[in-house]
């Protein structure tokens, strides 16, 4: 087979950020590993399922998703449940896939579409397109092409996954991922969950990650970088674009150990202990689960001191006095 090599340049700013990714991540470990944080690793799956699905269109919120993997009923489009239903099984075994073979892509993006596309886990037999309303923006190489294409980054892949450094051998492999478009439909949520799959036998504190959660937040440009590297014929843009978002990743979870690491009292640590991160509560809820009945205890020795310390903010902030106001975790 002739190989290929993916056209992309090492710049200044792609080794500044490979070099600040590693600094964070020796930081996050000197002082507490996210292995003994269950509760934050769960809220970061969450936000990870969630925010890959979101990407992708699917309307259930954050509340609805985390219900669904609580094992809750949800009212909504049968379709959107299912996807993340799917996408819950396959982040449930990222940390045990081998990323280097083609068989367990596949076998992820049958798990992420099954019952939601004709043929999961097979590549498609179509041709493809992305349009921008009527128009067509893109085109993926023909059909015919993608099993000698997807064999050709795969070796690549393989061959360099000692000689090129992890943060940007994945991101290459995702940019080529999605110029191929191998799959009729699903090709987003696989590559970025096989993504972090690569990432993970480098550092397991990327099984954790949720980098889904950044690109979501910066959609537009995501798409933006991928396009331009379509026209330039080289993914030097999406690679910075990646560790970017990888980069401010680090940087909140970092945040998010730290807070669990301060120096709080004690009713601050009972309310940041039953509050999910990015999820709204009304004041009602949280007494609940605190089993408090006096909302001035509540407020003087809960919930005040944790707005004023910046662990939690009001959902609107211009109408703190709201009776429909709710509150939500940060950090």
């Amino acid at each position: 087979m002739e190989k290929y090599n993916p056209p992309f340049r090492i710049t200044n700013n792609i080794l500044n950020l490979v070099s600040k990714i590693v600094e964070n991540i020796s930081r996050i470990r000197s002082h507490e590993s996210l292995d003994k944080l269950p509760k934050l690793r769960k809220q970061n799956r969450i936000r990870s399922i969630y925010s890959s699905c979101a990407i992708e269109a699917n309307s259930l919120s954050i509340n609805q998703v985390s219900d669904i993997i609580n094992g809750k009923n949800v009212v909504g489009p049968q379709r959107e449940i299912q996807e993340v239903k799917n996408a819950i099984e396959a982040y449930n075994i990222v940390d045990k896939i081998n990323p280097f073979e083609i068989e367990d892509l596949k076998k992820i993006h049958k798990m992420l579409t099954i019952y939601l596309v004709d043929k999961p886990g097979e590549f498609r037999l179509n041709e493809e397109g992305v349009f921008e309303g009527d128009k067509c923006i893109f085109v993926a190489p023909p059909a015919k092409s993608v099993p000698k294409l997807m064999d050709g980054l795969y070796l690549w892949l393989n061959e360099n996954s000692n000689n090129i450094h992890p943060l940007i051998l994945s991101s290459v492999f995702h940019y080529e991922f999605v110029f191929v478009h191998p799959f009729q439909d699903g090709n987003g949520r696989t590559v970025r969950l096989i993504q972090n799959a690569i990432l993970g036998k480098f550092n397991s504190i990327f099984y954790w990650l949720p980098i889904e959660n950044y690109i979501k937040d910066n959609q537009k440009e995501y798409y933006d970088a991928i396009a331009n590297c379509h026209l330039k014929g080289e993914s030097t843009i999406f690679i910075e674009f990646m560790l970017t978002m990888i980069n401010e990743a680090l940087i909140n979870v970092d945040k998010d150990i730290n807070t669990h690491n301060q120096n709080i009292s004690i009713y601050m640590k009972k309310i940041l202990d039953i509050m999910e991160i990015s999820i709204p509560y009304t004041a009602i809820e949280i007494m609940r689960k605190l089993k408090l009945k006096s909302k001035e205890t509540f407020r003087k020795n809960y919930l005040n001191p944790a707005i004023e310390k910046g662990f939690i903010r009001y959902e609107v902030p211009d109408k703190p006095t709201s009776k429909n106001q709710r509150y939500i975790r940060d950090i």
